[in-house]
This record gives C-alpha cells, sequence and structure tokens, in this order.
C-alpha cells in the first residue's frame, strides 16, 4: 500500500509540473465528453419537447375530416366541398369493427373565434361540441372539476369545460370556477371543469384556448343539424391505424360519391405515423450524436498519446536512472499508463460535471411556475458508461508512450546525460 501511495503521490506531482502542458493535453478530452454530455443530454429534452406537441392524444388515433375534394369521381367534378353528419359514425362504427372509439365533434363554424365573458373580463376562445367518449382520445388533465357526461348530452345541459388560458384570464383571482358561468355569443353555460391540458396539435384550436360544450348543445344553439366536422377514432389493443386509414376512407367517401384514394378530399390524421416520424427522427438524431462526441474524444486521446510520447522522451534520463536502480519494466509501464488515465479521467469527468451543469441551466429555462417542463440530463448508466470507456482510451492512449518508456536502456540514458 505504502509503494502505491508514493506512485499516485508522483503521478500527480509530474503532472502538476507540467500544469499548462497537462492542461492543454487534457482540453481535448474535457472537450469531446463536454460537447457528448450536453449533445445527448440536450437530444433526449428535444425529443421530450417535441413529442409533448402530440401530448393528450392516444398513439393509435386517427381524426377524419372533410376537405375539398382534388378528384373527380363518377362525373362530378373536382373542388367540391361536402360536410360528414352521423351517419357516417354509424357506417364507421358497422363496417370496421377494428376501431374502439368513434367520437364525434363539431365546432359553430370551422376556424372561428368566440369571445367568451365573466363578469368584467373577456378573452378569446375556441368553442368545440363534443361527446364524453372524446375524454379516451384525448385524455384530460383535469385541474377541476369533471369533463363532459352521457347527462350533459341526453339532457342538453349548457355546461363547458375550459382550458388553461380561459381559466386564467377570466379568473385572475385563481380558485376552483365550477359552478360559475360565462357567456358565449349571449348563451351562458355553466362551467363543470378546467382541462390544464395543452397539445401542440391544434384539432380545432389550442387546447389553452378551448371552451368545450356538449355536441348536442351546440348543434342546437348554432343549428347545425346533425353534421360533424372531425370524427376521432382510436384502434382496439394491436390494432394498427396506418393499416386500416384506408378503409376508412373508402367508407366515408362512397358514401358522398367521393374518389376513394382522394386523400385530401377525406383528410386522415394518423397520430401513429407521427409517432413513427419522431422515433425515426432521433434514431438518426443519437447515431449523429455519437459519432461527433465520439470522435471529438477519439481525437483528444491522440493528443493525449502524442503529449505524453513527448514527456517519455524528456524524461528518459529519468526512467534509465529508475532501471538503474532496479525499476521493472512493469513498474514503468504502470507509471506511463496510470498518468494516462488519471490525466484523461479527470479531464472526461470535469467535463461531464460542466456538461451537467449546462443542462442545468437548460432546465431552469424550461421551468414554469416552479414546475420543470422538459428534464435536459443525461442517465446514470450513461454518465457511468462514458466514464468507463474515457478509463478505458486513457489506457490506449498511454500504450504507445509506455512501450516507448519500457524500451529505455540505462546505459543509453546515462549516456545521453
Amino acid at each position: 500500500m505504502r509503494f502505491d501511495i508514493d506512485r499516485y503521490r508522483e503521478i500527480l506531482d509530474t503532472l502538476t509540473r507540467n500544469k499548462t502542458r497537462s492542461f492543454l493535453t487534457g482540453f481535448g478530452v474535457f472537450w469531446g465528453v463536454f460537447m457528448l454530455t450536453v449533445l445527448i443530454g440536450g437530444g433526449d429534452g428535444m425529443k421530450i419537447m417535441l413529442q409533448k406537441n402530440f401530448a393528450g392524444f392516444a398513439t393509435n388515433t386517427a381524426m377524419v375530416w372533410s376537405n375539398q375534394t382534388t378528384k373527380p369521381y363518377k362525373g362530378l367534378k373536382k373542388g367540391r366541398w361536402w360536410e360528414m353528419n352521423d351517419n357516417d359514425v354509424v357506417r364507421l362504427r358497422n363496417q370496421i369493427p377494428e376501431l374502439d372509439i368513434i367520437a364525434p365533434m363539431g365546432s359553430p363554424s370551422w376556424n372561428s373565434n368566440q369571445i367568451a365573458k365573466f363578469s368584467d373580463q373577456s378573452v378569446s376562445c375556441n368553442m368545440s361540441g363534443a361527446t364524453p367518449q372524446m375524454a379516451l382520445v384525448q385524455p384530460p388533465s383535469m385541474r377541476y372539476g369533471r369533463f363532459l357526461n352521457e347527462v350533459d348530452m341526453r339532457d342538453e345541459r349548457k355546461v363547458c369545460v375550459i382550458g388553461k388560458k380561459i381559466y386564467n384570464n377570466l379568473f385572475k383571482d385563481g380558485g376552483n370556477p365550477c359552478g360559475q358561468s360565462i357567456m358565449i355569443d349571449s348563451t351562458y353555460y355553466k362551467i363543470v371543469g378546467v382541462d390544464f391540458r395543452t397539445s401542440g396539435v391544434n384539432i380545432m384550436g389550442s387546447a389553452d384556448e378551448a371552451v368545450t360544450i356538449p355536441l348536442t348543445v351546440m348543434r342546437k344553439v348554432y343549428n347545425r343539424g346533425s353534421d360533424v366536422d372531425i370524427i376521432a377514432t382510436t384502434g382496439k389493443p394491436g390494432v394498427v391505424m396506418s393499416k386500416i386509414a384506408p378503409r376508412i376512407r373508402e367508407v366515408i367517401a362512397r358514401a358522398h360519391t367521393i374518389d376513394p384514394t382522394d386523400e385530401k378530399g377525406v383528410v386522415i390524421l394518423n397520430t401513429e405515423v407521427l409517432f413513427g416520424i419522431i422515433d425515426n427522427l432521433f434514431k438518426g438524431v443519437n447515431f449523429l450524436i455519437w459519432l461527433v462526441g465520439l470522435g471529438t474524444i477519439f481525437a483528444g486521446a491522440i493528443g493525449v498519446s502524442n503529449i505524453m510520447m513527448v514527456t517519455v522522451r524528456e524524461r528518459t534520463t529519468e526512467i534509465g536512472i529508475r532501471r538503474a536502480i532496479g525499476a521493472t519494466p512493469r513498474m514503468i509501464l504502470s507509471q506511463i499508463i496510470s498518468e494516462s488515465i488519471v490525466l484523461t479521467s479527470v479531464a472526461g469527468m470535469s467535463g461531464i460535471l460542466f456538461g451537467i451543469l449546462v443542462l442545468h441551466g437548460f432546465e431552469l429555462a424550461n421551468t414554469t411556475d416552479g414546475i420543470l417542463e422538459v428534464p435536459f440530463q443525461i442517465g446514470f448508466w450513461t454518465a457511468l458508461l462514458c466514464t468507463a470507456f474515457i478509463c478505458l482510451l486513457g489506457v490506449i492512449a498511454g500504450l504507445a508512450p509506455a512501450m516507448r518508456a519500457m524500451g529505455v536502456k540505462p546505459v543509453d540514458a546515462m549516456r545521453d546525460e
């Protein structure tokens, strides 16, 4: 144990004597590890941020809506406008048994904004009519109260669920607003719930600005009859939505005399495809991150090896004297490799630590009301793997200088002196 303590004290003394050289040597490894840490943590955080844009959607969701036709069909010209209705909901339920949830939605008019008022406060909102099944397609995040239920639909209750932005603007003092009434287009609706769900996919407007009322009430108040603007569907367990999407389009298209291959006339947004695109995108991003990071670390390790080679050349006399007084080749090998490992380990772990601090700064920038929105950090096992890899590089970087040191002969070293 005494020998080990003396040996590592000698290593630290050697590195201390060559502060500038040690700093420049370790900087390459430090920078490579720092880049790899920040890129991995930042890449994972960006993936989470992108996935949050689709938060609130089941992964096997398909949204169907009507659009202007782009293909002629059965003597009818392209460019026709058409509307879905309740019969389309029945057709999908009867003809496509793979579907689990089928939830129709409607709005006063497509892409229109209403003004919600409470007391002397007012705010722009996106009103939509929905059924209780919509909670199974887009799970709400209820801060207060509840979502719509079957009784609201059956009795045509004038109730509503409001989004986060509507709540913050109309009820600036906070508290539970359930039981209060807001006015939209001269009609009063009693608040039964506050939904804090957020999503970057805006179906009928932003979730923050949404006011959701029973579909039956929306149709009656705005005289929409049996029209349906959007049909939200989910597949049963094990069903791949991309495989049945053409059948969904065909069932609806044929009922309205539309070409079943007209993908722009009958639009289907398949979230399963979107999630797949994100996964494939970040597989490529992660490959590039590791390629750039490891390449930089290897460049730093080569620099360590070169500097250690110079160090061995400058310490030829010292190594020769050690050999003359009884140091074995194994002791010389251990000395040089240990110096290489200490140098790369200190630089590498400093890079990891500094990278984690930078990632923590990203987290602070993405904190709202004390709540962390997106985590920007690397996993424990990833950091441990990087540390082990750095130590291995230290061994590899020190092999060539160590072999050169082992080849030093005491007589030659004395002659040079």
